[in-house]
């Protein structure tokens, strides 16, 4: 885990300019038991020091974020070289916080009172998002039309609020999170899941370096941003599908005897059929396929924010694989058939979902 942080810390260094960065000498770190704080710097003793219940019962993309947290700490002290007079989080650190792509707020997030109460305040239209909850809810009907129709007007509804947002240009705030495990290597059907949620739930998605605790290595995760609402429905949905081919895969495979290669393409195959699903929604009509070429364009702010957070970015393809098509095929008829619903939910990177009806 230390070695973690120290991989983390180096990573973190290279969006700095030159001049910054050769200023910031790596510090001591530590792990500590530690009841009200989640981590600190201390100028005095060049340490980082992280809570060890934090490190070790979070996801990583949490303990990564507190970290850039106390970079932003330290870079404010040994770069800018002003201390913030009666503050802590005063204008200095928020600058060594830009500076970073460091989240100020980042603590918050292990708080689900508080994140709630800031994502009620900064995003007004709490109804729609409502709304969907309460569809995603109904999406769980035994009744599959029902259920087709409740979660069709969910998918309405979500592509309802972001034309608004974006077409009248509404102030928005922005997060970023992991969702997946960071690894070495990632398997086809991640990548395609990827794409479908950058395609269809307005998020936008970096493949990113992140240390992978049980290879002492740094590999990659998949970080998307977006709106709080945003993010906690896209990463509901990576959740849903993984969860859901996992277990349509089991069933399948029962008397099949089949090896993880011809899990990926059956993974692949229900990400495709819901897809074709998705698609087939603006495929017909002016209204909808107007409302699909708005959703292509994407938010440009949001684009403003990922190019400002990663400012150097470089394209990363999965590799080639002997395929089964009909394992795929076969795939494809399930995925048509999947319903989001508010259903399956695992714990691990994405906590407090805000799918969960209330």
């Amino acid at each position: 885990m230390l070695h973690g942080l120290v991989c983390e810390w180096k990573a973190a260094l290279w969006v700095l300019r030159p001049e910054h960065r050769d200023l910031m000498r790596q510090p001591l770190f530590s792990l500590k038991d530690m009841k009200r704080q989640l981590g600190y710097w201390s100028g005095d003793k060049q340490e980082i020091c992280l809570n060890r219940n934090l490190v070790e019962n979070h996801p990583w993309g949490t303990v990564r974020e507190i970290l850039l947290h106390e970079m932003a700490h330290q870079l404010a002290e040994q770069v800018l070289g002003l201390p913030d007079h009666g503050s802590p989080h005063g204008p200095h650190f928020q600058e060594a916080c830009h500076l970073l792509r460091a989240d100020p707020r980042a603590s918050s997030r292990l708080d689900p009172e508080n994140q709630q109460a800031d994502i009620e305040k900064t995003h007004p239209e709490v109804k729609i998002v409502r709304q969907i909850k309460k569809l995603m809810a109904l999406a769980e009907s035994q009744n599959r039309n029902e259920a087709e129709a409740a979660m069709a007007k969910a998918h309405e509804l979500i592509a309802k609020y972001n034309i608004d947002i974006v077409s009248h240009a509404k102030d928005r705030d922005y997060i970023s999170l992991f969702v997946g495990k960071p690894a070495l290597r990632h398997r086809r059907e991640v990548y395609h899941l990827a794409s479908l949620l950058l395609d269809f739930y307005f998020i936008e998605g970096i493949w990113v370096s992140a240390y992978v605790l049980e290879k002492s290595k740094m590999g990659r995760v998949l970080e998307i941003s977006g709106t709080p609402h945003n993010v906690d429905i896209a990463g509901y949905i990576h959740d849903f599908v993984q969860n859901y081919s996992d277990a349509q895969w089991k069933v399948y495979n029962k008397d099949k005897g089949l090896n993880r290669y011809r899990k990926t393409d059956f993974a692949i195959g229900i990400i495709a059929g819901f897809r074709s699903k998705l698609e087939s929604r603006y495929a017909t009509g002016k209204k909808a396929r107007e409302q699909f070429a708005l959703i292509k364009a994407g938010d440009p702010i949001l684009k403003t924010y990922i190019s400002h957070r990663y400012p150097h970015t470089s394209k990363v393809s999965p590799s080639g694989a002997l395929q089964d098509k009909r394992v795929i095929e076969d795939g494809i008829q399930v995925g048509e058939k999947m319903i989001i619903s508010k259903g399956i939910t695992t714990k691990g990177g994405f906590e407090n979902r805000l799918i969960e009806h209330k």
